[in-house]
């Protein structure tokens, strides 16, 4: 999908400038800055809860 920053920003609510800065790697989302972006690219956000084996007995 080809779309501009500022469309995205547009269409999702997301500022420009947040936008900018996780494409840069520099943003540290929330999880409902992500689910507006994601509802605009009709992508889906899903967690994998990893398993921690306890070594302490």
């Amino acid at each position: 999908m080809q779309v501009t920053q500022e469309t995205l920003a547009q269409l999702s609510g997301v500022g420009l400038r947040t936008l900018k800065q996780l494409e840069s790697g520099k943003g540290n989302p929330t999880f409902k800055t992500m689910q507006k972006i994601c509802d605009v690219l009709g992508m889906e956000i899903s967690f994998k809860l990893k398993e921690i084996i306890s070594l302490v007995e």
